[in-house]
């Protein structure tokens, strides 16, 4: 049997970034992947991209991924523009507003899921099991994690970051509570007239928010929430008819659309799961809480658990000379039953907020028409309001 200090299951953006930044803060870590991530390719940028917030782009640096992140492709985003179909009211947040650089950075998922795994190639103090699934858990003087190959793992913390359908919260039989939105995301790349002005922009339509968001190259990455249908339908029709009905849909803002690549489109859904913590295993990221990409919050809250869990660490670290003894939890149950409630409470609250505000603005009534837009001009026009959001927006 092998033994470690934390075992993460699931390599992707947070498992990925829990191992790494784990490692690098003195741990033995076993990290637990059925597959490798899709290498990064220059010369074909992954459709699903992440609006990544200034926190979490400490927290990459942090780990040293950064700098390989920012040289392949990022784009800078400085503005956020917002507004509602149906009335005339837009909410403007602006970085230079609040003597700030950026908002945030739009990243293909891939750039960042690739560059973590290549740093825990290199990283000693990371033992890779890929590909390999896991097979059960048993909790009897820490974790033992039983892989299908027969190997067993010995651990003191085990994260569960296996993604919405996790693997690690089956086995725990965690109920989750789950919402089918009825809607899939349209994700493309696309050329318009106008310049994107490095601004993040966002319509609500009947239908669900439509995004546009600054890309590298001058396109805009699009984020197309629609009802499955309708999805279906601009996934598959000519190239003319899409660039039209999307510039339509878009008020124009940015001209006409003049070019766009292939689509793509995935279910929409939110996903919470009843516990983030059973004994001494941990679940983060979607294996938690799969929310709508209304904000673009899903990797950002999913790294928020990291940088808390990491917080917790570095505050058990301070107070006990040999924190991570040989199998045993590096930190206490108390303090992680509070680590679970304060993050549960927290992913909740935005899982929430995102659908509230998905369904409050994708309809046409005429009274939330009419409360919808004045609720923008009132956000826009008080700074309390603004500065919350903006907060909301950033994790400052």
């Amino acid at each position: 049997m092998k033994s470690f200090d934390i075992a993460v299951v699931g390599a992707g953006i947070v498992g990925g970034c829990a191992a790494l930044s784990l490692a690098r803060a003195g741990y033995r870590v076993a990290l637990i992947e059925a597959h490798e991530p899709k290498p990064w390719s220059e010369s074909s940028p992954d459709l699903r991209v992440v609006a990544l917030a200034p926190d979490n782009q400490k927290l990459l640096e942090a780990c040293g991924v950064w700098h390989t992140i920012a040289n392949r492709r990022i784009q800078p985003y400085s503005d956020m523009r917002v507004w509602d179909a149906a009335a005339g009211n837009e909410l403007h947040l602006s970085a230079a507003q609040h003597a700030k650089q950026f908002l945030g950075f739009i990243v293909e998922n891939n750039n960042i899921a690739d560059a973590l795994w290549q740093a825990i190639k290199h990283e000693n103090r990371i033992s890779c099991f890929c590909p390999e699934k896991l097979e059960s858990i048993s909790q009897e003087n820490g974790v033992t994690l039983t892989l299908e190959s027969g190997v067993a793992i010995k651990s003191g913390l085990v994260l569960g970051a296996d993604g919405a359908s996790s693997k690690v919260r089956e086995l725990l039989g965690l109920k989750i509570d789950r919402k089918d939105y009825g809607q899939r995301g349209l994700v493309a790349y696309v050329k318009t007239e106008l310049a994107h002005e490095n601004t993040a922009w966002q319509r609500f339509l009947p239908t669900g928010p439509l995004a546009f968001l600054p890309f590298n190259d001058g396109r805009c990455s699009i984020v197309w929430t629609l009802p499955n249908e309708e999805a279906e339908r601009l996934l598959h029709c000519d190239e003319e008819t899409f660039c039209r009905e999307l510039a339509r849909a878009f008020d124009g803002r940015l001209g006409k659309v003049v070019e766009v690549s292939k689509r793509a489109a995935f279910p929409l859904q939110r996903q919470l799961s009843s516990e983030m913590l059973i004994g001494h295993i941990a679940l983060i990221g979607d294996a938690a809480h799969a929310v709508h990409p209304l904000a673009g919050q899903g990797v950002n809250l999913g790294l928020r658990d990291v940088s808390s869990l990491l917080d917790l660490l570095g505050e058990m670290k301070k107070t006990s000379e040999n924190p991570a003894q040989k199998n045993e939890s590096p930190v206490s149950r108390h303090k992680l039953e509070r680590w679970s409630r304060k993050r549960l409470s927290e992913n909740a609250v935005a899982a929430y907020s995102f659908e509230t505000i998905n369904r409050a603005f994708s309809n046409d009534d005429v009274l939330p028409t009419l409360l919808r837009g004045h609720a923008f001009g009132i956000a826009n026009a008080i700074s309390p309001i603004r500065n919350f959001l903006l907060r909301q927006a950033t994790g400052r």
